[in-house]
């Protein structure tokens, strides 16, 4: 019933105040200059248009779903190939660890760090989305609780306030997402057959190879020795 006309039934929606309102109110009251509409027709009209709204935002947190299940096997994903690649490095390293020791914690650690970097866009991208799908679930469930209200005056006072709200969650889709190939970690791959064949002819010299070039030296002079006497 209209407080200011108690006889009187809500049965008109003032337009230009985004109100539910009586007749009397329109023919007498502080509507006399407003645009309105009957109420039943408003009713209806917004009740569509927030039964649409919930389905695009379902249909929107279906999207999120999607992206956080993606998102999380990108996670997995980099978290394998980051494995393989340190593996592949610790391998190379071997052969040469003692020379190499510290070069190769050096390039562990930018792995690691490139890694976490990743991973950590990643799941800070998950918790957004995440939040976004609870704010959107919990949007739902009260757009459907007010799709049970029976009453119309009771329904428009929180129907342009919800339809807003929904159209506002359902940007969320508009979030970041990671870029293809984003989870590539081939770029710390090393190719060491050079610097190992490299190093390996890399020596001082040893006591053993002197050795050596005295005894080539001595078989030098005693062929020389021998070519002369031949001579003589």
């Amino acid at each position: 019933m209209c407080k200011e006309h108690e006889d009187e039934k809500i049965n008109i929606y003032c337009l230009t105040c985004e109100m539910p309102t009586c007749s009397m109110c329109k023919v007498f009251g502080a509507h006399q200059a407003c645009e309105v509409a009957p109420l039943q027709s408003v009713f209806q009209g917004q009740k569509t248009e927030l039964s649409n709204c919930i389905s695009m935002l379902v249909a929107g947190n279906d999207r999120v779903q999607t992206i956080i299940t993606q998102l999380e096997d990108s996670s997995r994903v980099t978290k394998e190939n980051s494995h393989q690649v340190k593996e592949e490095l610790s391998q190379k390293f071997d052969v040469l660890y003692a020379i190499l020791d510290e070069k190769k914690s050096e390039l562990l650690q930018r792995i690691t760090q490139e890694q976490e970097e990743k991973l950590s866009f990643i799941e800070a991208l998950i918790q957004q989305y995440r939040e976004q799908l609870d704010k959107s679930t919990k949007l739902v469930e009260t757009a459907i609780q007010s799709l049970d209200e029976p009453g119309g005056a009771i329904f428009l006072l929180s129907a342009k306030k919800l339809i807003k709200s929904i159209v506002e969650a359902s940007k969320g889709c508009q979030l970041g997402k990671t870029e293809q190939g984003f989870e590539n970690m081939d770029y710390f791959t090393l190719d060491l057959e050079h610097i190992a064949d490299t190093l390996r002819t890399i020596d001082f010299g040893t006591d053993e190879e002197e050795e050596e070039f005295i005894e080539e030296d001595q078989e030098e002079e005693e062929s020389t020795e021998g070519k002369e006497e031949g001579h003589q």
